[in-house]
């Protein structure tokens, strides 16, 4: 690991600290800000670095243009994106189209893990505008991995992360997610953070394969999450 990132990931273990302590009223919210500003300020902590979400193994940071080939690698094979709804990118340029609209989300992120940052492995969203959001403290889930890191528990971890992120930081009362019929890799995601089942859509448009299929809609509340995590 660079020196750089032995230095971020020494000030998110002490950001969890006091996040720990926050959460138990060690400290107050006064103090707790005051801690983090000094810790910003002794580490060097640029905006890019502070806009990460660190869970146990991942690193979910900002897209960057140069992941275009790590994206690529992986967005190319069609067992990834067409499950999702999109097409296999056909080039690193399409890569780096696809990057450069990440970039003006602002709640989207890369599946990186601890030991390679710099070579993302997935992708995960709050998108804020879908048709599913009814109402301005709703947002929807998004996610896709690379084939060759599934079944190793890292969708729901980033999930699970990002959930928290949303409901306690952005102030999201409700969160959707849905899987086209047949994504049962997606379903088991989302049945192990919690999503309830809430309908069946079968007319609905997949606008990047000009195609129908049938989508599984399920959301999650705060209230749900809270006592989820209680």
């Amino acid at each position: 690991m660079e020196e750089r990132e032995k230095i971020v990931e020494l000030f998110y273990k002490q950001k969890e600290t006091l996040d720990n302590f926050l959460e138990r009223d060690a400290i107050s919210k006064e103090q707790y800000d005051i801690s983090l500003n000094g810790l910003i300020t002794k580490m060097g902590i640029t905006n890019e670095e502070l806009d990460r979400i660190v869970t146990k193994r991942l690193v979910l940071r900002k897209w960057r243009i140069e992941d275009a080939p790590s994206m690529f690698k992986y967005a190319s094979d069609p067992a990834v994106g067409i499950p999702c709804g999109w097409p296999a990118h056909k080039d690193i340029e399409e890569s780096k189209r696809i990057i450069n609209m990440f970039i003006n989300h602002p709640y989207c992120y890369a599946i990186c893990l601890k030991e390679d940052i710099d070579h993302p492995i997935g992708c995960i969203e709050l998108n804020l505008k879908t048709s599913l959001c009814r109402s301005e403290d709703e947002c929807e889930l998004g996610y896709w991995l690379g084939k060759p890191y599934w079944g190793n528990g890292y969708v729901p971890e980033a999930s699970k992360a990002l959930l928290k992120y949303g409901f306690e930081v952005l102030g999201y009362n409700v969160i959707w997610c849905c899987y086209h019929d047949g994504n049962n890799k997606s379903k088991r995601v989302q049945e192990k953070i919690g999503f309830e089942y809430q309908r069946t859509d079968d007319n609905y448009v997949v606008v990047q394969l000009n195609t129908v299929r049938i989508a599984h809609v399920s959301l999650l509340t705060k209230e749900r999450w809270l006592n989820l995590n209680s």
